[in-house]
């Protein structure tokens, strides 16, 4: 007897095993944070003032933000009476809790132009820097001259205080 095998395989055709493998990486990303914190909400209510008088106020600046920030302070103040109290005020600003514990960071001019630094982008003069969940005191000191004349009777006025403030990573 004869045994016939035959077998045909199409043109090109194979069969291999191979082994395989595959591996994943991830990256995760969250952005840093500037919280710019101002304790308390209103800094004086000073009524009854004559010439001499003067008070302080401790104002805390915080950074409740995770990178550190530089900020800038400037003031706006109304006159709706139109006296100028606003002008005739003077106040001081220094570091440290009341009264203070260094040279002034503004130094008894108008209340109504109080400044520290500048709001513009970037490093400017007199800006002032905190690092992520830091904080710092600054003394608010203010004073009606005794040289105040009648013409200031009854006079008025409300500042406002502006803290503004930027991230300091990648912003020279």
């Amino acid at each position: 007897m004869v045994l016939t095998l035959g077998a045909t395989l199409g043109a090109g055709a194979s069969t291999l095993a191979i082994f395989t493998d595959s591996a994943n990486a991830t990256a995760s990303f969250s952005t840093g944070t500037i919280d710019l914190t101002a304790s308390p909400a209103t800094v004086f209510t000073a009524t009854g003032v004559f010439p001499g008088d003067s008070g302080s106020q401790t104002v805390t600046v915080g950074n409740a933000g995770t990178g550190t920030l530089r900020y800038a302070l400037s003031t706006s103040a109304t006159n709706a009476d139109g006296l100028g109290l606003a002008a005739q005020l003077q106040l001081t600003i220094t570091a440290g809790t009341c009264p203070g514990s260094g040279g002034p960071l503004y130094g008894a001019a108008a209340l109504g132009s109080a400044a520290i630094g500048s709001a513009a982008q970037g490093a400017q003069a007199g800006d002032r820097t905190l690092a992520g969940a830091a904080t710092e005191d600054l003394c608010f000191a203010w004073s009606l001259p005794s040289s105040t004349g009648n013409a200031f009777q009854g006079a008025a006025t409300t500042a406002t205080f502006t803290f503004a403030a930027e991230q300091t990573a990648n912003n020279p």
